[in-house]
C-alpha cells in the first residue's frame, strides 16, 4: 500500500437498541486490505460520542479493496455508563430488564468492500444478544 489516500472515507454510529438511545464510548478499530487475500492493515482507532457516533477514522490508502470495523461491544455492556442509562430506561419506557450481564457478542467484526471516491457510513444497531448492520448514508 502506497501512504496515498482516496477521498473514500468512512464512518459509523451505535444505536443500543435494548434502551433506545446511542451507545457512548464504545471503541472502534479500523482496518484495511488490498484485495481479498491481502493482509489486514490497522488503519485508525476511536470511540464513540456521545451521539454514538465516530467521524474522526482517517482517510483510506489508495488501493483499498475491503475494510473491517472491530467494535468493543463487551466493555461498553459491563460499563457502569451502560448500566446507568438501561436503569433509566426501564424507568421511562418500560424498558424490558436485561436477564444477563455482560454481551453474548464480546466484540462484532464487520467486513465490507469499498471503492475510491465513495464514503461508506456503516450504522451499528445493538443490544446485548444481537446486533444489525447496513450502510447508511
Amino acid at each position: 500500500m502506497t501512504s496515498e489516500t482516496t477521498t473514500a472515507s468512512v464512518s459509523t454510529h451505535i444505536l443500543d437498541t435494548s434502551i433506545g438511545r446511542p451507545a457512548e464510548g464504545v471503541a472502534v478499530g479500523l482496518s484495511v486490505r488490498t484485495g481479498a487475500e491481502g493482509a489486514w492493515f490497522a488503519r485508525g482507532a476511536s470511540k464513540t460520542d456521545a451521539d454514538g457516533r465516530c467521524k474522526d477514522f482517517p482517510a483510506l490508502p489508495e488501493g483499498t479493496t475491503h475494510v473491517r470495523l472491530e467494535f468493543e461491544t463487551e466493555a461498553y455492556f459491563l460499563s457502569d455508563q451502560h448500566n446507568a442509562a438501561n436503569q433509566q430506561a426501564e424507568e421511562q419506557q418500560d424498558a424490558p430488564r436485561v436477564r444477563d450481564s455482560g454481551a453474548f457478542f464480546p466484540e462484532v467484526a464487520i467486513t465490507f468492500a469499498v471503492k475510491p471516491g465513495e464514503h461508506y457510513h456503516v450504522p451499528l444497531l445493538l443490544n446485548p444478544f444481537g446486533y444489525s448492520v447496513y450502510r447508511g448514508s
